[in-house]
């Protein structure tokens, strides 16, 4: 019998930006100040509507995780006043890495995350200071569908932020319900029922492989072990709580 996710304290985290299914404000986990940060699927599907929402939340920073060939246009312009900063990732041309992952399907699940972590510190330690770094104002972050390397920044940002596992592994199983629009949206319908097949497989839920990730990952003692230095890693949690640099 594996883990059911407990029904979400938050339900006021989800927002509703056009064009986009999966998109959520951390604020409200642990300590995290909403509007600091929000994890969102794809943003380039945003409508006009979607992107002044996106503003008019506090948005001024994007950060778009996808690898290059994963981009395409926009469907609405920008508006003025966010700045875009692409920086992929996975890391996908590791192709001895990932190519287990792919064939069970495990890629799209919390079941490679630590192995991720444990392979790819330097890509997660850019990520963190890319965060820390941008411009005043509210960060999304998204990659495709906005659930599985989304949910390894938010995994950070909330452990940063001090949200318990439960929290973080919460959050994460939000995403489920959301798939079959995402996926439906991206031309690619068949993968939430793969996904769903590659739990079943595992015995497990997305619930519950989050909360055992969450349960050993301490993100300040990770970006130190990555190399972060101690005052970006300070920052970056000053930003996801909202408490003044320095």
């Amino acid at each position: 019998m594996t883990a059911a996710a407990p029904p979400d304290p938050h339900t006021r985290r989800h927002l509703t930006w056009d064009g986009c299914f999966n998109v959520r404000d951390l604020g409200g986990l642990g300590h995290h100040a909403p509007g600091a940060f929000v994890r969102a699927d794809s943003v380039e599907k945003l409508t006009a509507a979607g992107w002044a929402a996106a503003h008019a939340h506090g948005v001024r920073t994007v950060l778009d995780l996808r690898n290059d060939d994963e981009r395409g246009t926009d469907a609405a312009p920008r508006p003025d006043g966010i700045t875009t900063v692409r920086l992929p990732l996975d890391g996908i041309e590791d192709t001895a890495f990932w190519e287990p992952w792919f064939t069970d399907w495990c890629w799209g699940t919390p079941l490679h995350y630590r192995p991720f972590l444990d392979h790819f510190p330097e890509r997660v330690a850019a990520t963190a200071e890319a965060l820390a770094a941008a411009a005043p104002g509210g960060v999304a972050f998204h990659c495709a569908a906005g659930r599985d390397r989304t949910g390894l920044v938010s995994l950070l940002l909330l452990s940063l932020a001090g949200a318990t596992p439960e929290e973080i592994a919460a959050d994460y199983a939000l995403s489920e319900a959301r798939m079959t629009p995402v996926f439906t949206a991206l031309g690619r319908a068949e993968e939430a029922a793969r996904l769903a097949a590659a739990y079943r497989s595992h015995a497990t839920s997305p619930y519950a492989e989050m909360l055992k990730v969450a349960r050993r990952f301490d993100g300040a003692a990770y970006l130190a072990a990555a190399g972060v230095p101690g005052t970006t890693v300070a920052a970056l949690r000053a930003r996801a709580t909202g408490q003044p640099r320095g």
